[in-house]
């Protein structure tokens, strides 16, 4: 049975291995370092204290602020109007996470976009009243949110 569970602690009061485990995890997500050796070097920290934690400690940012929000859109097949949503979702401070679109079918292709939105939940209700009014977006759905 598993007992553990989460809780949010300043990382002023923790011991300094997990701030460098967190540092080293961005380093290697971010590509500044090539191999967990290089960037446990360079934080201060021994690669068997990085292994040991990696997958206990996480950014607060990480798993607490952001949502995931899928939307479902009928595009017109036309020049342009794929580019002018995903335009739309940056403009708006959405950070793109995949974008699939079907092949046109009498006219019209369907796309799934899923994006992390920061702020409050009416941000994600906001983004799809723009999308749905926008040119050449036929309809504009949910498709889940957490």
């Amino acid at each position: 049975m598993d007992t553990s569970s989460f809780v949010v602690v300043s990382t002023d009061v923790l011991p300094d291995i997990f701030p460098k485990v967190l540092e080293v995890k961005r380093m290697l997500a971010c590509g500044e370092e090539k191999s967990s050796a290089s960037a446990c070097k360079k934080v201060g920290i021994s690669r068997s204290a990085f292994y040991k934690y990696r997958e206990c400690v996480f950014a607060y940012e990480e798993k607490l602020t952001q949502k995931l929000v899928s939307y479902y859109a009928l595009l017109k097949d036309e020049p342009g109007v794929l580019s002018s949503i995903l335009s739309e979702f940056h403009k708006q401070g959405a950070n793109i996470i995949t974008v699939n679109q079907n092949m046109p079918i009498d006219g019209a292709a369907a796309v799934n976009i899923t994006v992390r939105l920061f702020g409050d939940a009416s941000g994600a209700y906001e983004l799809k009243n723009i999308l749905s009014s926008m040119d050449g977006v036929v309809d504009v759905k949910f498709i889940s949110g957490e």
